[in-house]
């Protein structure tokens, strides 16, 4: 089964819409790393102000051959990824978040939309 890794960022409300602007001009950039099956970036709406960057990968050698690859190239400045919000041309912005965590889940049961009946023909 898969597995999830979510990256726990907390974000000054100041920052926030920093941070959503970065991740989104990162579009495309994992999206094609053999192994990964899902992104999602979650905004908190209450109660926090924690952002949960999920992911779904494969297995955990598809996540560490991004970690050490693509990931790692972009947050040198190496990638396009890592250009992705740089305010100051050359300089490496300041992180958008405080403090940040990662979790891992292994997937162990999951589910699907059913798809609606087709009407049957008379």
């Amino acid at each position: 089964m898969s597995i999830v890794k979510i990256n726990v960022l907390t974000v000054p409300a100041e920052q926030r819409e920093v941070l959503e602007r970065r991740f989104a001009s990162r579009a495309g950039a994992v999206e094609s790393s053999d192994g990964f099956e899902w992104f999602e970036l979650l905004r908190p709406v209450e109660g926090t102000d924690q952002y949960l960057v999920y992911t779904r990968w494969r297995d955990e050698a598809a996540f560490q051959a991004w970690m050490e690859g693509p990931m790692k190239a972009a947050h040198q400045g190496g990638g396009a990824a890592g250009a992705a919000g740089a305010e100051g041309a050359g300089e490496r912005p300041k992180p958008a978040s405080s403090s940040a965590a990662v979790w891992t889940f292994e997937v162990v049961q999951q589910a699907a939309p059913v798809a609606p009946a087709a009407p049957e023909e008379h």
